[in-house]
């Protein structure tokens, strides 16, 4: 099994900036794209950036520009820069994982959530 293990939320005015990160400890042979997700009150999940073991990464449009995702694969962690903050951002933030256990078994992991929450 894999887990993740979120960190870095909090509360911030609108504008300014966290930096979340979250590790994945287990057993763990690869892992492929790293992401993460937020869930805010009333609202589905939603992905928000997404980056690939080669560092490959993509946005969705609400944080284009404003968020930036990094890994290091040594580690196994994968961090979110989130800047210039906004209420609207406010959610439970989910990192998620592809990752092999062994050479022929691949799962969908996430993290425990963490809160973010940006005040106007």
């Amino acid at each position: 099994q894999v887990q993740l293990v979120e960190s870095g939320g909090g509360l911030v005015q609108a504008g300014g900036s966290l930096r979340l990160s979250c590790a994945a400890s287990g057993r763990i042979f690869a892992i492929d794209t790293m992401g993460y997700y937020r869930q805010a009150p009333g609202k589905q999940r939603e992905w928000v950036a997404v980056i690939t073991r080669g560092g490959n990464t993509n946005y969705a449009g609400p944080v284009k520009g404003r968020f930036t995702i990094s890994r290091d694969n040594a580690k196994n962690t994968v961090y979110l820069q989130m800047n210039t903050l906004k209420p609207e951002d406010t959610a439970v933030y989910y990192c998620n994982a592809n990752a092999w256990t062994s050479e022929t078994s691949r799962g969908d992991y996430w993290g425990q959530g963490t809160q973010v929450t940006v005040s106007s």
